[in-house]
């Protein structure tokens, strides 16, 4: 069932580039709405166990807020420190107003 795809939230829910923090099967999701895309990515900072949710999103990039470190909304490769490793992105669909995330990782 980890492969199919499940409503998180509305579109008209997500203001741009401000994430939306959702849990899906007990896992957080931050849902971001920017650059005329939707993007899933695992909400929790590699390094340091905080809501990605809370911080900034620049540039297809959203920002930890406690230290600092930019994620990559396509890929959930780090690209500052001080984190270095990836942190999940998810797939995501678009159905009128639902925006609909499936647990399998993208590679």
């Amino acid at each position: 069932m980890s492969g199919a795809f499940v409503r998180v939230c509305g579109l008209s829910e997500l203001e741009e580039d401000t994430p939306k923090r959702v849990e899906l099967d007990g896992t957080p999701l931050s849902v971001v709405h920017t650059e005329g895309e939707v993007f899933a990515i695992y909400d929790i900072c590699s390094h340091a166990n905080v809501s990605l949710a809370e911080g900034e999103v620049d540039d297809c990039h959203i920002e930890c807020w406690l230290h600092g470190s930019r994620f990559d909304l396509r890929s959930g490769k780090p690209d500052s420190l001080p984190a270095t490793r990836p942190v999940p992105v998810y797939p995501v669909k678009i159905e009128g107003d639902d925006v609909l995330v499936s647990l399998s990782q993208e590679s």
